[in-house]
């Protein structure tokens, strides 16, 4: 199953486009879309660690190959990137783990 997101990131302005494809319902594998130079790392490390196994991205007895990238490439502010919860559940659901369904997130300034 191929699936695509389209994020927001947020203040920085950033939109980025993204599709997982997965033909086997365990191994997936990432284009990324996005003007942001972290992302476009981000994805880059992702690719270079090969299809991505669902399977193990979400067991809890090992560490998230799309998580453990993302600590290593975005750091500081960007640590809290909504990018790669995109991936990640894209990931799933292009794998049949998931069900395909919007996610957001809301701010507001209530102080």
């Amino acid at each position: 199953m191929n699936v695509q997101v389209t994020v927001n990131a947020g203040v920085c302005g950033f939109i980025t486009k993204a599709t997982a494809n997965c033909e086997d319902g365990q191994l997936v594998d990432f284009v990324v879309d996005s003007p942001c130079e972290k992302i476009q790392a981000l994805a880059k490390a992702i690719k270079e660690a090969g299809p991505i196994d669902a399977f193990q991205e979400i067991s809890p007895a090992g560490e998230s190959i799309i998580l453990s990238r993302t600590r290593e490439v975005l750091k500081g502010c960007c640590a809290g990137c909504v990018v790669p919860v995109a991936l990640f559940k894209s990931m799933q659901v292009a794998a049949g783990l998931a069900l395909p369904s919007d996610i957001s997130i809301s701010m507001t300034n209530v102080g």
